[in-house]
């Protein structure tokens, strides 16, 4: 009978085992740290500062897609001018991006746009 089945022997382990079981984990954590993690914190350190330097008289875009002009900045709220006659409220962290002076009007400054653009 022990012709059809084999016999099982035990493993013998070695001492680097466990070092080599932990090597993947270890690696893989590494990874998303360096691809994942680093640059979204990266981003939101980038996005926080750009909304705590907002003055008054910045042109914007918010997360929305509104382009406009900051004419008053609260703690949690700013203004913005769409056009002449409308205004509208926004939070702060609703500004997706700090554009160039002129671009309402469509005539940049180049001098501007190396600013913006840092």
């Amino acid at each position: 009978m022990e012709f059809f089945i084999s016999s099982a022997f035990a493993q013998q382990g070695g001492e680097g085992a466990g070092w080599t079981a932990l090597l993947f984990p270890i690696l893989l954590i590494a990874i998303f740290y360096f691809l994942l993690i680093r640059p979204q914190a990266k981003r939101q350190k980038e996005h926080k500062k750009m909304v705590s330097e907002l003055a008054k008289g910045d042109e914007i875009i918010t997360q929305g897609g509104l382009l406009g002009r900051i004419t008053d900045v609260d703690e949690t709220f700013i203004s913005v001018e769409i056009n002449d006659n409308n205004q509208v409220k926004v939070q702060r962290n609703a500004v997706a991006q700090v554009v160039p002076k002129g671009t309402i009007k469509g005539k940049v400054d180049p001098e501007e746009a190396k600013k913006a653009g840092k």
